[in-house]
């Protein structure tokens, strides 16, 4: 009997990361906002993006590999306590250093999906050793749902301070959203302490004794790896000069209030959600390949026409439809990169996944931010659409013969 339903640790995991989700969707929409209103320019915004990018980045160059030889849980739990210690003292602190270094520490305003962070190599590792097959695909494709939807809830309770009668022209308004990080890391730990510890990765090694060919199948999986890490860095590069900065973009384009673009930037967390379970569908059916491909190149030309759009509604519009299909394919690109090696290295692949992606992503803000500042509204779009035009090219001729063997497997 083929089980359908999703093991007790799996579930743990995708509340975790709902809850999670839901204070990185107020820091995406407000956090560009709150710098903007303590008289940061635009390449100072990027610049504290940045540092949160390349410290995430170095983090996960140092857990993942740990990942595959110590407690999951353990490593989770442990973000999560740092997170909540960084929410609470960006709650507290007026003083701009203190900001900046817990900002620096819990990657505010990055937008991870409702990932932990440096350690979503540790939660993707976790999460595919829970799950094989059909049942693989659905549960990453969920997560990135589930994700998507907190991050969506998140962004629209920017609108709360306004409705409770608080005026964002007071910068202090801005502190109170991050009790909205704070109350999700204390929930995602009482989550994680009910999981169960992980079996041995002996067991991992035992399903796939039959795969371990010796050295040669490691060239080959490094191999792939490579690639992987070309291709993220090329779209690494293309998130980052837009993706973080579209609250900055929408307030400095249109002039328009955060709680406002709190909403615009929910639509677009909800259509992503949307565009998740689609592509959940579409790899089932046709391969996570191209599934990648087919909807990604609808976001490229979405993203090459929202700048030109002349009022607010029709630019916010577009660029929620983008993120049904540019965003939404996030579980389907996680589940790609986690078939690439033997269970005993996912957390090592799930780290070059991330790796790959965030440490170019960490310079895109500080062009973006520059070009923003300066009143160049529609070029940082067309560079990060050129960017991801060049990614689809590329991950399509490394990775496009994934879907025929997983058609052979499956047939």
């Amino acid at each position: 009997m083929i089980e359908t339903r999703l093991p007790r640790n799996v579930r743990l995991l995708m509340a975790v990361r709902t809850a999670r989700s839901v204070g990185q969707g107020a820091t995406v929409a407000s956090f560009s906002l709150y710098l903007h209103a303590l008289n940061y320019s635009g390449t100072a915004i990027g610049t504290v993006l940045m540092s949160g990018l390349l410290f995430g980045a170095l983090m996960t160059l140092i857990v993942g590999p740990l990942s595959d030889r110590h407690s999951r849980r353990g490593l989770l739990l442990a973000y999560e306590v740092v997170a909540a210690a960084a929410a609470l003292t960006a709650v507290l602190t007026r003083n701009h250093a203190v900001l900046i270094v817990a900002a620096t520490v819990a990657g505010f305003g990055r937008g991870a999906n409702g990932a932990a962070g440096p350690f979503g190599p540790v939660e993707q590792a976790w999460l595919a050793r829970e799950v094989q097959g059909t049942l693989r695909q659905r549960a990453f494709a969920l997560n990135a749902t589930l994700g998507f939807l907190g991050m969506a809830a998140g962004a629209a309770m920017v609108a709360l301070p306004a409705l409770l009668g608080r005026s964002f022209s007071v910068v202090d308004t801005y502190r109170l959203l991050f009790l909205l990080p704070l109350a999700g890391s204390l929930v995602s730990i009482a989550l994680l302490i009910k999981a169960r510890v992980p079996a041995s990765l002996v067991a991992d090694k035992t399903v796939d004794a039959d795969l371990r060919a010796g050295a040669n199948v490691t060239r080959r999986e490094n191999r792939l790896l490579r690639r992987l890490a070309l291709t993220n860095a090329v779209n690494g590069l293309a998130i980052g000069i837009v993706g973080p900065l579209m609250a900055y973009w929408f307030a400095r384009r249109f002039g328009q209030s955060p709680a406002m673009i709190g909403q615009a930037l929910a639509a677009s967390f909800i259509l992503a959600a949307a565009g998740s379970v689609v592509s959940g569908r579409l790899s089932q059916r046709f391969g996570a390949v191209r599934s990648v491909i087919s909807m990604n190149l609808i976001g490229v030309g979405l993203l090459v026409v929202t700048p030109f759009m002349p009022v607010f509604g029709i630019a916010a519009a577009l660029y929620a439809l983008r993120a049904a299909f540019n965003q939404g394919t996030a579980g389907s690109r996680q589940m790609v990169a986690a078939g690439l090696t033997r269970a005993e290295r996912r957390g090592f692949a799930a780290s070059v996944q991330d790796l790959s992606l965030q440490l170019p992503r960490a310079v895109g803000p500080v062009v973006g931010g520059t070009l923003i500042h300066a009143g160049y509204f529609i070029t940082p779009f067309l560079l990060a659409a050129a960017l991801q035009g060049l990614y689809l090219i590329l991950y399509w001729r490394f990775f496009g013969a994934l879907d025929a063997s997983t058609e052979a497997n499956h047939g």
